[in-house]
């Protein structure tokens, strides 16, 4: 009898002993990642112009990034701009980049290599069209730029896609009525306040760090774009839908525009991957771009303007899957 109740005591007590070993592995499934739970390797994200917005917000993010993702390593890539951001991300010469909606629509509607791949993670802040030229200057609309020497952006920038355009619905030829300047921002307003530019064309948040340090040492205006050559650009169709009318605060560069708000063209910005990249790192990534919103602001202002609200809309891309993974867990 005694033996008995003691193989009842060994077996309750192994059973036990099971029991207990699957409440702790539970345990230890849900407390401990299982496999590689974080993004790791490296990843390139393609900026800007030397001092401009894109480059400037690259630089915050990269140091946001390196914080919230230790096992990735981060490689900041300068660049002409949108068009050649698009071109490197549909190609995989980077894996993320920040493209102005336009320029990805073009890129789209061109069926370029790699364009299917491409997917969107952010809407983040818009970009203000500024066109800039001396106080004194004779030049009050687009149309006064005929025959003056105007930068227009590099080759492989979403300015110089929005420049030809807004030239074109103004009645000029971009290549013919004018002498274009290709140049960034890093050195359009030097070249302005030397006399070398009649005027120059910028799209970029506001205010923009190379445009607010000219005006505070060269006098500067900001030429209003009438409405009717804002409605001839919108009625191209296209690409050109992404364009909506807009008004630069009178406080966004106090010097140049002395307590005038002035209209303009507004585009938004896209944060882009292409579905080569993971999930898991496109979802982090999403993550540090709205939750670093206010620390990069304080630095780079039009990194304050990324709304949770607003974020999801990418169009014309759709949501990296990563992407979705995060705004549904970020949802109230």
């Amino acid at each position: 009898m005694l033996h008995a109740l003691s193989r009842f005591g060994r077996r309750r007590t192994l059973r036990g002993g099971a029991a207990f070993a699957v409440v702790l592995g539970l345990l230890l499934w849900w407390v401990l990642p299982i496999g590689d739970a974080e993004p790791s390797g490296s990843l390139t994200f393609s900026t800007g112009v030397h001092s401009g917005v894109y480059q400037r917000y690259g630089q915050r993010l990269e140091r946001a990034l390196a914080k919230d993702m230790p096992k990735v390593s981060i490689r900041l890539q300068n660049s002409e701009g949108s068009q050649q951001n698009v071109e490197r991300v549909a190609t995989g010469k980077a894996d993320f980049t920040i493209a102005t909606a336009d320029a990805v629509a073009t890129y789209l509607q061109s069926g370029k290599p790699g364009a299917e791949r491409l997917r969107g993670c952010v809407r983040l802040y818009d970009d203000y069209v500024q066109l800039i030229v001396p106080r004194d200057s004779d030049v009050r609309g687009i149309a006064d730029l005929r025959g003056k020497r105007v930068g227009v952006g590099q080759k492989g920038s979403g300015v110089l896609l929005v420049a030809d355009r807004l030239m074109k619905a103004a009645g000029l030829a971009p290549t013919a009525d004018i002498t274009p300047v290709h140049a960034g921002i890093d050195t359009m307003p030097q070249r302005l306040a030397d006399g070398r530019l009649d005027a120059f064309f910028w799209s970029g948040g506001l205010p923009t760090a190379a445009v607010q340090n000219l005006s505070e040492k060269f006098a500067i205006r900001l030429v209003p774009l009438a409405a009717p050559v804002i409605s001839e650009l919108q009625a191209a169709g296209g690409s050109t839908r992404y364009y909506r009318s807009a008004v630069m605060p009178a406080d966004a560069y106090h010097d140049a525009q002395q307590g005038q708000a002035v209209q303009t063209v507004a585009v938004s910005n896209l944060l882009i991957t292409t579905d080569r990249t993971d999930p898991l790192t496109t979802e982090a990534f999403t993550r540090t771009v709205i939750d670093s919103r206010d620390r990069i602001g304080r630095e780079v202002h039009s990194a304050q303007l990324v709304d949770l609200r607003t974020a999801i809309y990418t169009d014309p891309l759709p949501l990296h899957e990563g992407a979705k993974r995060y705004y549904r867990s970020a949802k109230p």
